[in-house]
């Protein structure tokens, strides 16, 4: 049996070799010649003086856990937050308030480095340091040095302190409750405090927070319940390399004390979910500590170097100008690479707001909801810098709870398919009592008047949270001043394209890499579950002129119980093709598309100004020539004359998008920098918050959502746009076979290099140098042909197959066939290969 092992390992061995082997053939045939290390170090962040408030700390994070790193004058900070942690879920009648309800926080950590003496943090010896190339921060003291990585092979953040000072003092790790508030809980209150525990109860839900010891490690648990919902994190520290503590310190921290000396010893940070009651989840979070504790500072470094180091080749941009523009928008580019890679790795996709870098606790403006205008500012463009692992969180998010969604457009509106609320619960919507469901269904269709609705509704919605989509004419009560509402329509109340924009980046992530069984049972469920919810809406029918219309739905927030609105119409536009190209593709539900397509044909004309250049296959470089395409890019240059540099561009703008697709590269020149740059009106734009002004912070993100929901949306975007203006692989309409155009929107004054993501599975490269494309490269993973448009107009272009030179070739449009593994590079006619 061994021998059998033997050679099956040797066969691996070989196998890993020949594909290095054939990496390094390709990487020495290819054109694109890039030092990622110095690459990616242009995004590093250096501060000499310490953060004003705790936001501004470097992110540090794994995918799964994360904090952002800062400093007090004695003290380094951090806030431990998972992207799995969500204290309730869509049962909660506790948090009808909008803003109350939390998610992703489980205890602040305290690096306490003297008690008594010299400031360690201040001074001129101070600095602080994040290596965006390998997620490392260094910061440097008076005499103390501390390093923080975290671990990418397992959920463990780990800082090591070098201490050098004449004196060394006790290093004091103290481990803090998020909450903490003196209660009487009838025959509990000794229980707890006799366990080293507080209990918080709002409403039917309880927040319990406890502390333990097991053999010289401290940990803090954290247990949510109402009804039947739990969910349980852990934080446990351990300390390597030096002798340490461990004692209750107080009601709300536990402490682990390091004992003084010079030298280097490892702080240990381990964390855990479960949303099972029968684990252990202190256990859970100990294993990953003791995996990680034989390894040390300097294996841990090691894996996680090699980890980042595989992950910057995949794609990048390298970008400069003159005066240093475009430069900025790489450094930002790149930066947003790094935070995707900290905090999108998970088995749930990270809030918009806060992500993984809360620091005053885990309440934040907008709650703990998903809202998805806003998660897709993350989402939306992100396929071509060819990471697709970022995007399985949001796989994994809606494909876990696809029952909930297919109940809810069951119950709430009466058909079929899935509905994914704009505003929606991490287990999305509650499944909801028959009496209940119906006449929600009858009022949300507008068959029942709203002020004939029941007291036994009044009474079940009274105690649901606000801001959720079902419930969110609430709301619009709550916060009037005279109590009225002309519900049920508020303004998430009826969006049905959020889903279809989610089932969008499903297509997406099949168009770039197509994996038939994905497709089958992961992209397909969602694809097909939106047109079906939209082709059996009860209030889409024809009507006298024989098309269908659709009736009281939303345009975004914008407009409420409308009719055929631009928002709706373009998102069945796009999906039912998509729909019967992915049914095509796969073999099944053949009898669905004659239905899909009899709506599509019929479905109301959607009014070419109303198009929109932000989302789907809909309007892009490939369509140009249409009369959609050029309608909406009048109807872009009415809303955007005259675009400068002072041009502002606000956070969740979309119109960097739009330009891009609409290949206007000298607006893009000022709407991806304007866009990066914000203003400091759009910085928490919510009266009294306290944030307003603040512009953009040291590391890069903002707080225009409010206080507690730090993002950084606006990168999102602009990388979005960035991709979009260098590279559209783009079919001529949706579900068609794409194109691909190079520098389609990209200001001649930038000159460029990057490796992008294509459809159906090609890498493409491309440099561009003082206006002049140089070269481009296409990389085959999967063999087929690549349809290029002509870079140099027609002009005669000589292919390279794998370095050998292989045929000339013109032509506006470029049919090239390939192989799997095969490099193909272009350059005009009589110019030498760049290597």
């Amino acid at each position: 049996m061994k021998s059998g092992i033997d050679k099956i390992m040797c066969l691996l061995l070989v196998f890993q070799l020949c594909i290095i082997g054939i990496h390094a053939q390709t990487q020495s045939n290819s054109a694109m010649k890039v030092n990622f290390e110095s690459l990616v170090s242009r995004a590093d962040l250096t501060y000499h003086t310490p953060v004003v408030r705790s936001e501004e700390g470097m992110p540090v994070g794994n995918g799964r856990m994360g904090t952002l790193v800062w400093t007090t004058p004695n003290a380094i900070h951090y806030q431990i937050n998972r992207v799995d942690v969500f204290a309730m879920g869509n049962n909660t009648n506790s948090f009808q308030d909008g803003h109350t309800n939390y998610s992703n926080g489980l205890g602040y950590i305290d690096i306490n480095t003297v008690d008594y003496g010299d400031e360690v943090f201040s001074g001129s010896a101070f600095s602080q340091h994040l290596s965006v190339y390998d997620g490392l921060t260094t910061v440097n003291g008076n005499g103390l040095k501390a390093r923080v990585l975290a671990w990418t092979d397992g959920d463990v953040i780990a800082t090591e302190i070098d201490d050098q000072r004449a004196n060394p003092s006790v290093i004091n790790i103290d481990l803090r409750m998020l909450r903490y508030a003196i209660n009487f809980i009838d025959a509990k209150n000794w229980e707890l405090t006799s366990n080293h525990a507080i209990q918080i109860k709002q409403g039917e839900h309880t927040s319990t927070s406890r502390f333990e010891i097991r053999e010289g490690k401290i940990i803090l648990i954290q247990e949510f319940k109402e009804g039947d919902y739990y969910n349980a994190s852990a934080v446990a520290i351990g300390v390597a390399g030096r002798k340490s503590k461990a004692v209750y310190y107080n009601e709300a921290t536990v402490r682990l004390s390091a004992e003084p000396g010079k030298g280097s010893f490892t702080i240990l940070t381990a964390s855990a979910s479960s949303f099972d009651p029968k684990e252990d989840i202190a256990q859970l979070a100990l294993e990953q500590l003791e995996a990680a504790q034989p390894k040390g500072f300097t294996g841990l470094l090691q894996e996680s170097r090699a980890w980042w180091a595989n992950y910057w080749p995949k794609a990048f941009v390298r970008l400069h100008s003159a005066d240093n523009v475009a430069d900025e928008v790489e450094k930002n580019f790149t930066y947003y690479l790094y935070i995707m890679a900290s905090c999108s790795r998970g088995e749930y996709m990270p809030g918009f707001r806060g992500m993984l870098w809360y620091t005053n606790g885990d309440l934040a403006m907008w709650g703990s909801q998903y809202w998805w205008n806003n998660q897709g500012t993350y989402f939306n463009g992100l396929t071509p810098v060819n990471r697709p692992e970022l995007l399985e969180p949001v796989f994994k998010t809606f494909m876990r709870h696809y029952d909930a969604y297919a109940k809810a457009a069951e119950q709430q509106w009466g058909s079929k398919g899935i509905w994914i609320p704009e505003t929606t619960w991490f287990n999305g919507p509650e499944e909801l009592p028959g009496n209940i469901a119906e006449e929600l269904r009858d009022l949300y269709l507008v068959k029942k008047k709203w002020d004939d609705r029941s007291k036994v509704f009044s009474d079940f919605a009274e105690t649901k949270n606000d801001l959720n989509s079902r419930w969110n004419f609430l709301f619009l009560r709550r916060s009037s001043k005279t109590g009225e509402t002309g519900g049920p329509f508020a303004w998430t109340s009826h969006i049905m394209s959020s889903t279809a924009k989610i089932a969008y980046v499903y297509w997406l992530n099949y168009a770039y890499h197509p994996d038939k069984e994905w497709l089958k049972e992961t992209g397909y469920p969602i694809i097909k579950g939106i047109v079906e919810f939209y082709c059996n809406f009860p209030n889409l029918y024809k009507e006298a002129d024989g098309k269908y219309h659709l009736h009281y739905v939303n345009n975004l927030e914008s407009s409420w119980g409308g009719k055929d609105t631009p928002e709706e119409l373009l998102a069945m536009n796009a999906m039912i093709p998509i729909a019967i190209r992915a049914s095509e593709i796969l073999g099944i539900d053949a009898d669905r598309r004659p239905v899909w397509k009899e709506i599509l044909d019929n479905l109301t004309p959607l009014p070419n100004s109303s198009i929109s250049a932000e989302y789907y296959d809909y309007v892009n470089i490939g369509n140009k020539d249409s009369q959609f395409f050029n309608a909406t890019l009048e109807a872009y240059k009415k809303r955007n004359p005259n675009v400068d540099k002072n041009t502002i561009v606000r956070v969740l703008s979309r119109t960097p998008v739009a330009a891009a697709n609409l290949g206007l590269a000298d607006d893009v020149k000022y709407l991806i920098p304007n866009q990066i740059a914000s203003t400091k009106e759009d910085n928490c734009d919510i009266p009294g918050s306290g944030e307003s002004g603040l512009g953009v912070l040291r590391n890069r993100l903002m707080l225009r959502e409010g206080p507690g929901a730090i993002e950084c949306e606006r990168l999102g975007l602009a990388a979005q746009a960035v991709c979009t203006a260098l590279l559209q692989s783009v079919p001529p309409s949706p579900g068609k076979e794409p194109v691909n155009y190079i520098f389609p929107a990209w200001p001649k004054e930038w000159d460029a290099q990057f490796t992008l993501a294509a459809r159906n599975a090609f890498v493409i490269s491309a440099s561009m140098v003082k206006g002049k494309v140089e070269f481009v490269e296409i990389q085959s993973t999967k063999g087929g042909t690549c349809l290029i448009q002509n870079p140099w107009g027609t002009e005669e272009l000589t292919v390279y197959r794998n370095g050998k030179k292989s045929k000339n070739i013109s032509g506006k449009l470029l049919s090239l066939p390939s192989k799997s593994g095969e490099l193909i590079t272009l350059v005009p006619k009589g110019e030498k290969l760049p290597f």
